[in-house]
This record gives structure tokens, C-alpha cells and sequence, in this order.
């Protein structure tokens, strides 16, 4: 997968906010000081060349909506993460996680109870 800039990012954000959208509505998210209108076409029409957006023309306007959801991204971009800094390892990730973070006792006992849900779920599914 192609890695998007913060501009990108940012953009695509709000476009999975939206579902689909024309540039105006997508230059509306933006909040003030927003970037200059043909900025905000730039990045789209590098997201559209990278195949993160994809757009229907309605006369002289385009309307745009993305290609990829941002559960996928999401799980796309945190997979690269574990492979470039955790050797794909979950254990190196959830013992950083939780030394580096400063989590209070109770978001400790949030997590152990998301854990310990999970693998209820996963043991009563037969996994």
C-alpha cells in the first residue's frame, strides 16, 4: 500500500466522513485558516493517482468518494507499523504500548478487560 502524506491523510479523513463529495464540500471540512482551494484539488487529484479516491463527472464537476475504507487503511497502515518497529511482533508492541503511554491503572484494567473479553469470544467460537 501506498503511504499518504498528513495532507493526504487528513484529506481522506474527512472524505470518509462525507462518503462522497464534491471539492466545495471537501474545502467546507477544512477548518479555519483553510488552504487555498487549489491546494485542497492538488491533494486530491494525487489521491485519485494513487488510488485512494476514485470520481463521477456531473457536467464540468466531479464528484469524489473514496476507494478504500478507513478500517482498511487503519488495519493497513498498523500492520506496516508492527513490521517497521515491532518485528511483527504483538508482544513488542503491547509492552512498548503500555511502558511508553503512561496509562493511568484504570485504562491498564480497560485493556485487560477488552483482552479478556476477546479471548472469551475467541475460546466460545472454538478458535
Amino acid at each position: 500500500m501506498k503511504e499518504l502524506t498528513k495532507a493526504e491523510e487528513q484529506l481522506m479523513h474527512y472524505l470518509w466522513e462525507l462518503k462522497k463529495a464534491y471539492l466545495k464540500d471537501i474545502v467546507e471540512m477544512y477548518p479555519d485558516p483553510r488552504p487555498a482551494y487549489t491546494t485542497i484539488s492538488t491533494v486530491v487529484n494525487v489521491l485519485v493517482k494513487k488510488g485512494f479516491v476514485k470520481y463521477e463527472t456531473f457536467g464540468k464537476v466531479r464528484e469524489y468518494s473514496p476507494i478504500l475504507s478507513k478500517e482498511k487503511y487503519t488495519k493497513q497502515s498498523f500492520n506496516g507499523l508492527m513490521s517497521n518497529f515491532f518485528n511483527n511482533s504483538t508482544r513488542q508492541f503491547a509492552s512498548f504500548f503500555t511502558q511508553q503511554n503512561e496509562l493511568s491503572v484504570e485504562e491498564l484494567q480497560e485493556i485487560r478487560t477488552l483482552i479478556d473479553n476477546q479471548i472469551s469470544k475467541q475460546k466460545s467460537d472454538g478458535k
